[in-house]
């Protein structure tokens, strides 16, 4: 298949993956693969889109914007790999890029003096990393760790910074993803305080889920618990539990979750009422 084939078929993507499956069947051809492989760096949103399914419009804040205002930030998008561990930044590193996520998963960590940490955010196609930029605190408040391996879409911060001055869709989307980020931040605060492990777990598992196409994850124990900021002990005895009721099932880092429902039984009113909060944002009256 020509590349010129391949971006002519771009254009007729559409915003949701489900509706471009058909498409991405005939794109993901060893030709295809030979013209541009998962993991290759500074790719143009126009040349990466349709292939393996890595469509800047499967973020849902770019989604949103209108034509105009997607169209003018295209050619500065980056398609970029984000591999499970890796740093997106330091707490108090500066940071040159804004990442739009669309199938990984970036935890928001804060570290303490003693090497211990917490998960204080949950970031995936939902939104956005690096707020920090638009916000006007220049470094980051928190470490910014993959937690999901995947794909994303990173924006230079001179062109962010010029786009969000002009006061149009792109500035209304990120100051209404930031006061969703703040809330989730405030209610894992008091969830961590006030709500027994399993229910942190089960709470965890579920807003991972959410910014996950199936339902496995990819994960150890000892990362939950690290996240969590509790005992490894701790989750394994909460995970075997889950198990033992048929809820999930884990082996070898990968966890399954096998029903949902129960899941979302289990947990505390947080992850309802995040849940709320995160829908929230894109469900009111479209940005113009």
């Amino acid at each position: 298949m020509a590349m010129t084939q391949v971006l002519n078929s771009c254009s007729n993507l559409k915003k949701s993956p489900k509706s471009n499956a058909a498409m991405l069947s005939v794109l993901r051809v060893d030709n295809a693969r030979s013209l541009i492989r998962p993991g290759t760096q500074n790719l143009t949103s126009l040349r990466i889109a349709g292939l393996y399914g890595h469509n800047p419009l499967q973020n849902q804040l770019l989604a949103a914007l209108p034509a105009e205002d997607f169209r003018r930030l295209q050619p500065h998008l980056e398609f970029v790999a984000m591999p499970f561990d890796m740093t997106v930044c330091e707490a108090d590193g500066e940071m040159r890029y804004i990442y739009f996520l669309t199938s990984s998963i970036v935890s928001l960590l804060h570290d303490m003096k003693d090497g211990s940490s917490a998960e204080t955010a949950v970031i995936g196609n939902d939104g956005v990393v690096g707020v920090n930029l638009f916000m006007g605190g220049g470094k980051c408040l928190n470490r910014a760790t993959v937690k999901s391996a995947g794909y994303g879409f990173r924006l230079k911060a001179s062109v962010l910074t010029e786009e969000f001055s002009r006061g149009g869709a792109l500035q209304q989307l990120l100051l209404r993803y930031t006061q969703t980020l703040l809330a989730q931040m405030s209610q894992i605060a008091v969830c961590n305080r006030h709500h027994s492990v399993p229910q942190q777990l089960c709470r965890s598992l579920l807003l991972t889920l959410d910014r996950l196409p199936g339902n496995e994850i990819s994960v150890t124990q000892s990362s939950i618990a690290a996240m969590l900021g509790v005992r490894r002990e701790s989750i394994a005895e909460a995970a075997g539990k889950l198990q033992e009721e048929g809820l999930i099932q884990y082996a070898r880092g990968h966890m399954t979750v096998l029903d949902r429902a129960g899941l979302e039984a289990r947990t505390c009113e947080c992850y309802k009422d995040l849940k709320h909060e995160d829908s929230g944002v894109l469900s009111k009256q479209k940005v113009s």
